[in-house]
């Protein structure tokens, strides 16, 4: 993943969100400060017509962090027990010229604790690193600790190519065209591959079965691992992966619709209130001293610039952010908020007496996001250290997910995707071109529903419908292999987070399901196993019926 970019019609610089994941993991600088930061311009995109960049983490342009956050399980849903080593990996996978065998450093974790061994060919559950530091995923996936222990599986997270400490020498200090050329979700895969093949084999672990985990971005990449690489993953459980959001195989529109809709079905009131602020939010810069009173409404330490766009970001980031984390109960995933945070921000919006102004009850709800435990001060604003983002880059090359917003029936301002205004965009930042059919192309062409249907085996794809990234993804179950898990009040990767005593019923069933199926993945892999050894070799009793 992770989210959306949007420049609205009347702004002059891109508004940069993200499929979801790290918020203190900024692909580019992580700040720790006693007041949130947002990082408010992305220098080399400003660009007076707008367009749309969508991305999968927690914004690398709009960002916030707090004093003493840890990477490792302080933000997420436990701290678990890991060791970190770091793989020789090759840079180019797709050459053979000599600049091609350059090597990188590539982080990843692993836990052997309920490891039923090489000899039993006890199964290996790895993690598809998302687009940031791959600890962060490792503290927010609770499911896959949890699973491990009923499969005698060993647990590895793999930190995707570029973010983390898996940074290539070359783009260390460099970020252009010339350094970002390998940062490629075909070079992550390709990474993930050799990886698991060397790891396998120096564990004499050739037999242990892989299965593979992601969510967001990372759940598109599970998929593709199994379509393109069946031979390294058995199965893989893809959770809220937007794969079709390319090619137009997904409504425009269907973003910011899906946001709209979690707070309008809430409240009609809140859902006109932040509709109508866009136009107030504009009106207001344009009066006298406007920087200080605005500054000083929505608690930003210093005034802030003249730009509309950056104070527009931090009103999107919350309300985007606050729809694709709608969890039912308290969490900190991207920020400490309660349970079912888009009520709760309509609540404080709508509580609010009859002569409060727009942007007065609009404060009120985004404090919900930025501000849930009360003990923030002030918001400050950043600059981008390097003034390029890597997601941006990759959304500048693959990564194309267009988006419109339709007045009709979203809350944010209108804006009709123009990709001739994203080439352009990208064109001035980079000096590349989108190829935005490249990843149909890649992954399955353009009807990737037929593919999946056709050629593909032992995927489950969870979608929950609160989540605005599932507009983009499967929801339907194509086979009894290619499985569409869809919860209606599921959001962003619910499923992959640890369980808690608060988890509701269908959820509790929904990680079940799962379970089931990498059950019988597992199971058929063994059964295979068996059949292909002449001497059949002892397995573990543990996978006699692979039942967790």
């Amino acid at each position: 993943m992770g989210c959306a970019s949007f420049l609205p019609s009347y702004s002059p610089s891109p508004i940069i969100f993200c499929f979801i994941s790290v918020i203190t993991l900024s692909s580019l600088h992580v700040h720790y400060c006693a007041t949130p930061i947002f990082n408010a311009k992305l220098n080399h995109l400003l660009n007076t017509r707008p367009h749309l960049i969508p991305s999968h983490t927690s914004s690398s342009l709009l960002y916030q962090s707090r004093a003493g956050r840890s990477l490792n399980g302080s933000q997420g849903d436990g701290n678990y027990a890991y060791k970190t080593l770091f793989y020789t990996q090759t840079l180019d996978h797709f050459s053979f010229t000599p600049s091609s065998y350059r090597t990188f450093q590539q982080r990843y974790l692993v836990n052997e604790d309920h490891w039923g061994g090489a000899n039993s060919s006890a199964p290996i559950f790895v993690y598809c690193g998302n687009e940031g530091d791959i600890e962060w995923f490792a503290s927010n996936t609770g499911f896959l600790w949890e699973i491990a222990p009923m499969y005698s599986a060993m647990v590895v997270f793999i930190e995707h190519r570029y973010y983390g400490e898996s940074i290539p020498d070359i783009a260390q200090s460099n970020h252009s065209t010339e350094t970002l050329g390998y940062l490629t979700s075909e070079q992550a895969l390709a990474d993930y591959a050799a990886l698991i093949r060397d790891f396998k084999r120096n564990l004499s672990a050739e037999d242990c079965p892989v299965v593979a985990f992601g969510g967001s971005y990372g759940g598109m990449l599970a998929a593709w691992f199994r379509l393109k690489y069946p031979h390294i993953v058995v199965g893989a459980l893809a959770s809220s992966a937007p794969i079709l959001h390319f090619d137009n195989e997904a409504p425009l529109d269907g973003f910011y619709r899906i946001v709209s809709e979690n707070f309008k079905n809430v409240s009609s009131e809140c859902f006109e209130t932040i509709s109508s602020s866009w136009d107030a939010l504009s009106a207001a810069y344009t009066e006298s001293g406007a920087e200080e009173k605005i500054s000083r409404l929505f608690g930003f330490c210093r005034n802030v610039s003249a730009d509309l766009s950056s104070v527009q970001g931090f009103l999107y980031t919350a309300w985007v952010y606050m729809a694709m984390t709608n969890y039912p109960y308290p969490s900190n995933f991207l920020e400490p908020m309660p349970g079912n945070p888009v009520a709760k921000a309509c609540e404080a919006m709508d509580a609010l007496p009859p002569n409060a102004s727009i942007l007065e009850r609009i404060v009120a709800g985004v404090n919900i996001y930025y501000n849930g435990t009360g003990e923030t001060n002030c918001f400050e604003f950043g600059s981008d250290t390097h003034g390029l983002s890597l997601w941006t880059w990759q959304a500048c090359t693959e990564m194309v997910m267009p988006m419109s917003s339709d007045p009709e029936n979203s809350m944010f301002p209108p804006y009709n995707y123009s990709f001739e205004s994203t080439e352009e965009s990208c064109l001035s930042a980079y000096g590349v071109r989108p190829r935005p059919h490249w990843i149909t192309l890649q992954y399955g062409g353009p009807n990737l529903l037929t593919t999946l249907k056709r050629f593909g085996s032992n995927i489950v794809f969870s979608n929950g419908l609160l989540d605005p990234w599932s507009i983009g993804g499967v929801l339907t179950s194509l086979s009894d292999s290619i499985v569409a898990l869809v919860t209606s009040k599921g959001a962003h990767h619910l499923d992959l987070r640890a369980a808690t005593d608060s988890d509701p019923g269908w959820l509790v069933e929904q990680r079940d399901e799962e379970k089931r199926h990498i059950s019988r993945w597992l199971s058929t892999y063994y059964a295979d196993y068996r059949s292909s050894r002449r001497h059949g070799a002892p397995l573990s009793a543990a996978f006699d019926s692979c039942s967790p």
